[in-house]
């Protein structure tokens, strides 16, 4: 039917004291393309409904309209009317030249695949297991130490409370921090240092400097600390800037003697 027929339709079922109920498929071929329905003024299935629309054809609602005015027309003359039979209709015929062919089946649409979220640095205490990294990441500082070394001074940090701390990424050791607590005769409070940072060049987008820093800060308060220092080289003027961005200030000037 073309759109002046449904709303001749719809006007017929408003005069029946019903609604028609139109399909919001749009697309033809699909299920409720084009379905019709009747509903009563309290939205009550009347005619070609289900739980999810309309499913009826307009040309069966048209007749069931008609059959409904009918009974209606003849209860009024109290005579039995028989409702009318739909003539069948028959069938166009093609055009031998003229018939379209149906349009190809739109390809499926795979979904992209979601990306893979970023790994989130880990902080944690070092452990014996980490030493072969340590010494690495020690070296990137252009200390001299072995792994002996440095697993005989875990072992002492651990029984002083004072163990260094890891950053992971991707279950990969990519930052160290070293943390103490000192005691001296001039200062009320204990004071905190960081006496080693080193962070791997490939990881250091990820603001784990800044991690390990926050970190041994928060020990520092935990520890009753009334302030922290750290000691870097003369050498690293980025390390300088990094760590006046944290909000440290250069107080003083390191001298040392080796014994």
């Amino acid at each position: 039917m073309s759109d002046e027929q449904i709303d001749a339709l719809a006007e017929t079922a408003r005069n029946r004291g019903l609604k028609l109920v139109r399909s919001r498929v749009r697309t033809p071929n699909k299920r409720r393309f084009g379905k019709v329905g009747l509903t009563d003024k309290s939205g009550k299935p009347v005619f070609g409904m289900d739980a999810k629309g309309p499913i009826g054809k307009p040309e069966d609602v048209e007749d069931y309209l008609r059959n409904l005015g009918a009974k209606d027309w003849g209860a009024s003359l109290d005579v039995a009317v028989m409702p009318r039979k739909r003539k069948p209709t028959k069938a166009k015929r093609e055009a031998a030249n003229d018939s379209e062919p149906e349009p190809p089946p739109k390809p499926k649409r795979v979904p992209a695949p979601k990306p893979k979220p970023a790994p989130k640095p880990q902080i944690r205490e070092a452990r014996p297991a980490d030493v072969a990294r340590l010494v690495e990441l020690i070296a990137e500082l252009e200390h001299d130490v072995d792994e002996k070394s440095v697993r005989k001074n875990l072992a002492q940090l651990k029984r002083s409370g004072e163990l260094p701390l890891v950053a992971t990424l991707d279950k990969q050791i990519v930052g160290l921090v070293g943390r103490h607590r000192m005691f001296t005769v001039h200062r009320p409070k204990p004071v905190g240092r960081i006496p080693i940072l080193v962070v791997t060049k490939a990881a250091r987008k990820h603001n784990i400097g800044r991690m390990l820093v926050e970190a041994v800060e928060q020990w520092c308060r935990d520890e009753g600390c009334g302030l922290i220092e750290v000691t870097s080289n003369d050498r690293r003027a980025e390390a300088h800037a990094f760590y006046r961005h944290m909000g440290y200030e250069r107080s003083s000037i390191r001298f040392f003697k080796k014994l």
